[in-house]
């Protein structure tokens, strides 16, 4: 039965059924979750093995149920259960199911009549809405709530920014304002955030990449180490993947759950800035035959997860489960869920965590065409969405460069970070790899349209050493996170510039700073979208931990007492992105002056494009014209050397000249062109000093 055949009353839906004390009848079927139409609330729910199920209704807060209402086997479709329930009022209770089933572990199925299973479809969790306190659900499981879906979006549209020119800001909701010198009112919230939105304006910003808000248990497993609880600060650990994670708001949970969350991506809106989210779709937060089983296992264990041949769960996610995302079941509820974050909170982007998971088939191979990739790109509500995948997994499968794109899919560039890295801090034989990642990474992406949106080029993320720590130490030091220093990456390709950790040498620190410059002129200066993590524009450390997933602490968190010290570097970053803009050349290919190619090398002379073992100087032009139809250059050269080195600047039409816009080698400042005097061994010369970067403009000559 669905809503054309329903009985109408007055217009009004009329009950036809009395279970257990409540009017009951058929539901939608096509409407999934909890959500309340007329007088009822409509349930629906699909399982493919269950042979029964049941509705169970909780006051709120409460763990023992007012009322349990099986669904008659005449109210089910196919694999669909679907009721309506008259008499509740949504501020009142909560919900979840039973489904009962065979139960045959080799088999995968591992259903339990008795056990309560939070609705995968669940638009908000209840008991979450205190960080860092355990579930107010005695059972240990997450029970639902219904939602109203009436936020006032004030006719806000989408930026909807060119790939090219994206500038992304990847942050954590929590660390980014949590800390007292952030200064907010309402630190560690969505709303702690909306007071930040005019400092991402001027950093320019133009994407906000939200670490996992959707609802997680930061408590599932605490630990104590040295005194410290570590919990699971970063969130990649999805509980409920249609729920924003009710912690991060600054007011307790209510029916209009998410309305903080939607203020704060209609502000980013408002500002010319768009929203990502970062989403885990590899694995979730039931683990495997030692976690928890409190919705997917209960609903379909053999349907939504890996499992090998005798019934165990399959790990390349590093979490204990795989979701079985090619699964035509599963790839509905994927899709469903994207479609509810864009439809319902306005994202305009996703990057997928362990996106290669994303393309592996039944049994865990890769899969050459995989159908819930090709669904993604071809899904008429996600059509304007960017889809940014990290194409590797805990598994050995790599594939940057080679994920399935469709001419869609864009792709953390992790060659981008590993080879600028080398380069950047002198390592030998790395100059032609990191021409080719600054010019766009052709040959990973080839030419044209789809190299142009492929590449997001990155040094820095949530995953590794901050920009500073790079500079600061040659290994990592995670071992406050309780497990010996063996957790975390040991390839970070750092250098800590002759010290471990912080130092008073004046000196290292100085150059600490300039590689520092160096990494975000570069980063910049290339073609294809950009990335870079919350305070690396002004210094901020982690003390050499590259995995603090668990460090709900100063470890995290910004201290933006450094943005005082560290002002320099965040005007910098500032004043590039600045220049950025004003040079369409550097992000994109377009009309070029007579006699020039859009990009060009010039490695320490003109037109030389010849790298060896021993080359870190390097140059890349770039030719095109401005908004107003302008010939327009732009050159950067970089000496990854540890002396100085002389580079000859490729010609310019005759009405042109070479102008300094930035250089590591002296401390920037805006519009002074006395402090580059120095740089000028000749007409066409520069003298770089040792490890730094120059970027120039043409002009017109006077």
């Amino acid at each position: 039965m669905n809503s054309a055949d329903m009985f109408l009353k007055s217009n009004k839906l009329v009950p036809i059924d009395k279970i257990n004390g409540y009017y009951v009848r058929p539901g939608l079927y096509t409407m999934d979750g909890a959500m309340a139409i007329d007088d009822a609330i409509n349930f629906t729910i699909h399982s493919w093995n269950a042979t029964s199920c049941s509705v169970v209704l909780f006051g709120r807060y409460e763990t023992e149920p007012f009322a349990v209402i099986p669904i008659p086997d005449s109210y089910r479709i196919g694999d669909t259960w679907s009721i309506m329930i008259f008499g509740l009022d949504i501020r009142e209770f909560e919900y979840c199911y039973r489904m009962d089933g065979p139960y045959d572990k080799k088999r995968g199925l591992i259903f339990d009549k008795d056990r309560n299973i939070l609705d995968p479809y669940a638009k908000a969790v209840t008991g979450q809405s205190t960080w860092g306190s355990k579930s107010t659900a005695g059972d240990g499981v997450y029970h639902g709530r219904v939602t109203v879906e009436n936020f006032d979006w004030m006719a806000i549209n989408s930026p909807r920014i060119p790939f090219s020119d994206l500038v992304i800001y990847e942050l954590h909701v929590r660390g980014f304002t949590k800390d007292r010198s952030s200064g907010t009112e309402f630190p560690g919230t969505f709303k702690g955030l909306i007071e930040k939105i005019p400092y991402l304006k001027q950093l320019g910003v133009n994407t906000v990449e939200l670490m996992p808000v959707f609802e997680f248990d930061e408590m599932e497993d605490p630990r104590v180490v040295d005194g410290e609880t570590l919990i699971n600060y970063w969130g990649y650990n999805t509980t409920a993947f249609f729920a924003p994670n009710t912690s991060y708001a600054s007011t307790r949970e209510n029916n209009h759950e998410g309305d903080e969350l939607k203020t704060l991506i209609r502000e980013l809106k408002k500002n010319g800035m768009q929203v990502f989210l970062d989403v885990v779709f590899n694995h979730t937060s039931e683990g495997d035959d030692r976690g928890p089983a409190f919705s997917f296992k209960g609903i379909d264990n053999s349907v939504f997860y890996l499992l090998t041949p005798d019934g165990k769960y399959q790990n390349f996610s590093g979490c204990g489960n795989t979701v079985n995302c090619n699964h035509p079941v599963v790839q509905r509820f994927l899709i469903d869920c994207l479609r509810h974050w864009v439809i319902n909170y306005r994202v305009d982007g996703f990057r997928f965590d362990l996106a290669s998971i994303l393309g592996r088939d039944r049994d865990g191979s890769p899969l050459p065409n995989p159908p819930l990739l090709k669904h993604l790109v071809y899904d008429p509500i996600l059509s304007n969405v960017t889809l940014i995948a990290e194409a590797w997994d805990a598994g050995g499968l790599y594939q940057v460069g080679s994920f399935p794109s469709y001419h869609r899919w864009a792709e953390w560039n992790g060659r981008y970070r590993d080879d600028l890295r080398c380069f950047l801090k002198g390592d030998c034989g790395m100059a032609d790899k990191a021409i080719q990642r600054i010019i766009g990474s052709p040959d990973l992406y080839g030419y044209g349209a789809h190299a142009n949106n492929s590449s997001v080029n990155f040094l820095t993320c949530h995953d590794g050493f901050t920009l500073y720590d790079l500079y600061s130490y040659n290994t990592k030091h995670n071992e406050k996170n309780g497990w010996n220093n063996t957790d975390g990456d040991n390839n970070n390709n750092s250098w800590n510039c002759g010290v471990e950790g912080d130092t008073d040498d004046p000196a290292i620190n100085g150059l600490r700073i300039r590689l520092i410059k160096n990494a975000f002129s570069v980063l910049f200066c290339s073609r294809g979208a950009l990335m870079f993590y919350q305070g690396d524009e002004f210094c901020n450390t982690q003390f050499g931990n590259n995995n603090p997933y668990c460090q709900d602490n100063i470890t995290s968190w910004l201290d933006w007492s450094r943005l005082e010290k560290y002002s320099e570097v965040h005007d910098m970053v500032s004043a590039l992105s600045r220049f950025r803009t004003q040079h369409p050349c550097v992000r994109k290919d377009g009309a070029v002056p007579e006699g020039y190619t859009s990009i060009s090398v010039h490695n320490g002379t003109p037109y030389n494009s010849e790298s060896n073992d021993d080359t870190h100087l390097i140059g890349v032009m770039y030719a095109g014209k401005t908004e107003d139809g302008k010939n327009d250059f732009v050159y950067i050269g970089i000496n990854a050397y540890w002396e100085p080195l002389v580079t000859e600047l490729p010609p310019l039409p005759h009405d042109m000249s070479w102008k300094v816009a930035f250089y590591t080698g002296v401390e920037f400042a805006e519009q002074d062109d006395e402090r580059y005097s120095t740089l000028w061994c000749d007409w066409n010369k520069l003298r770089l000093c040792d490890r730094s970067v120059v970027i120039l403009h043409s002009v017109y000559n006077k």
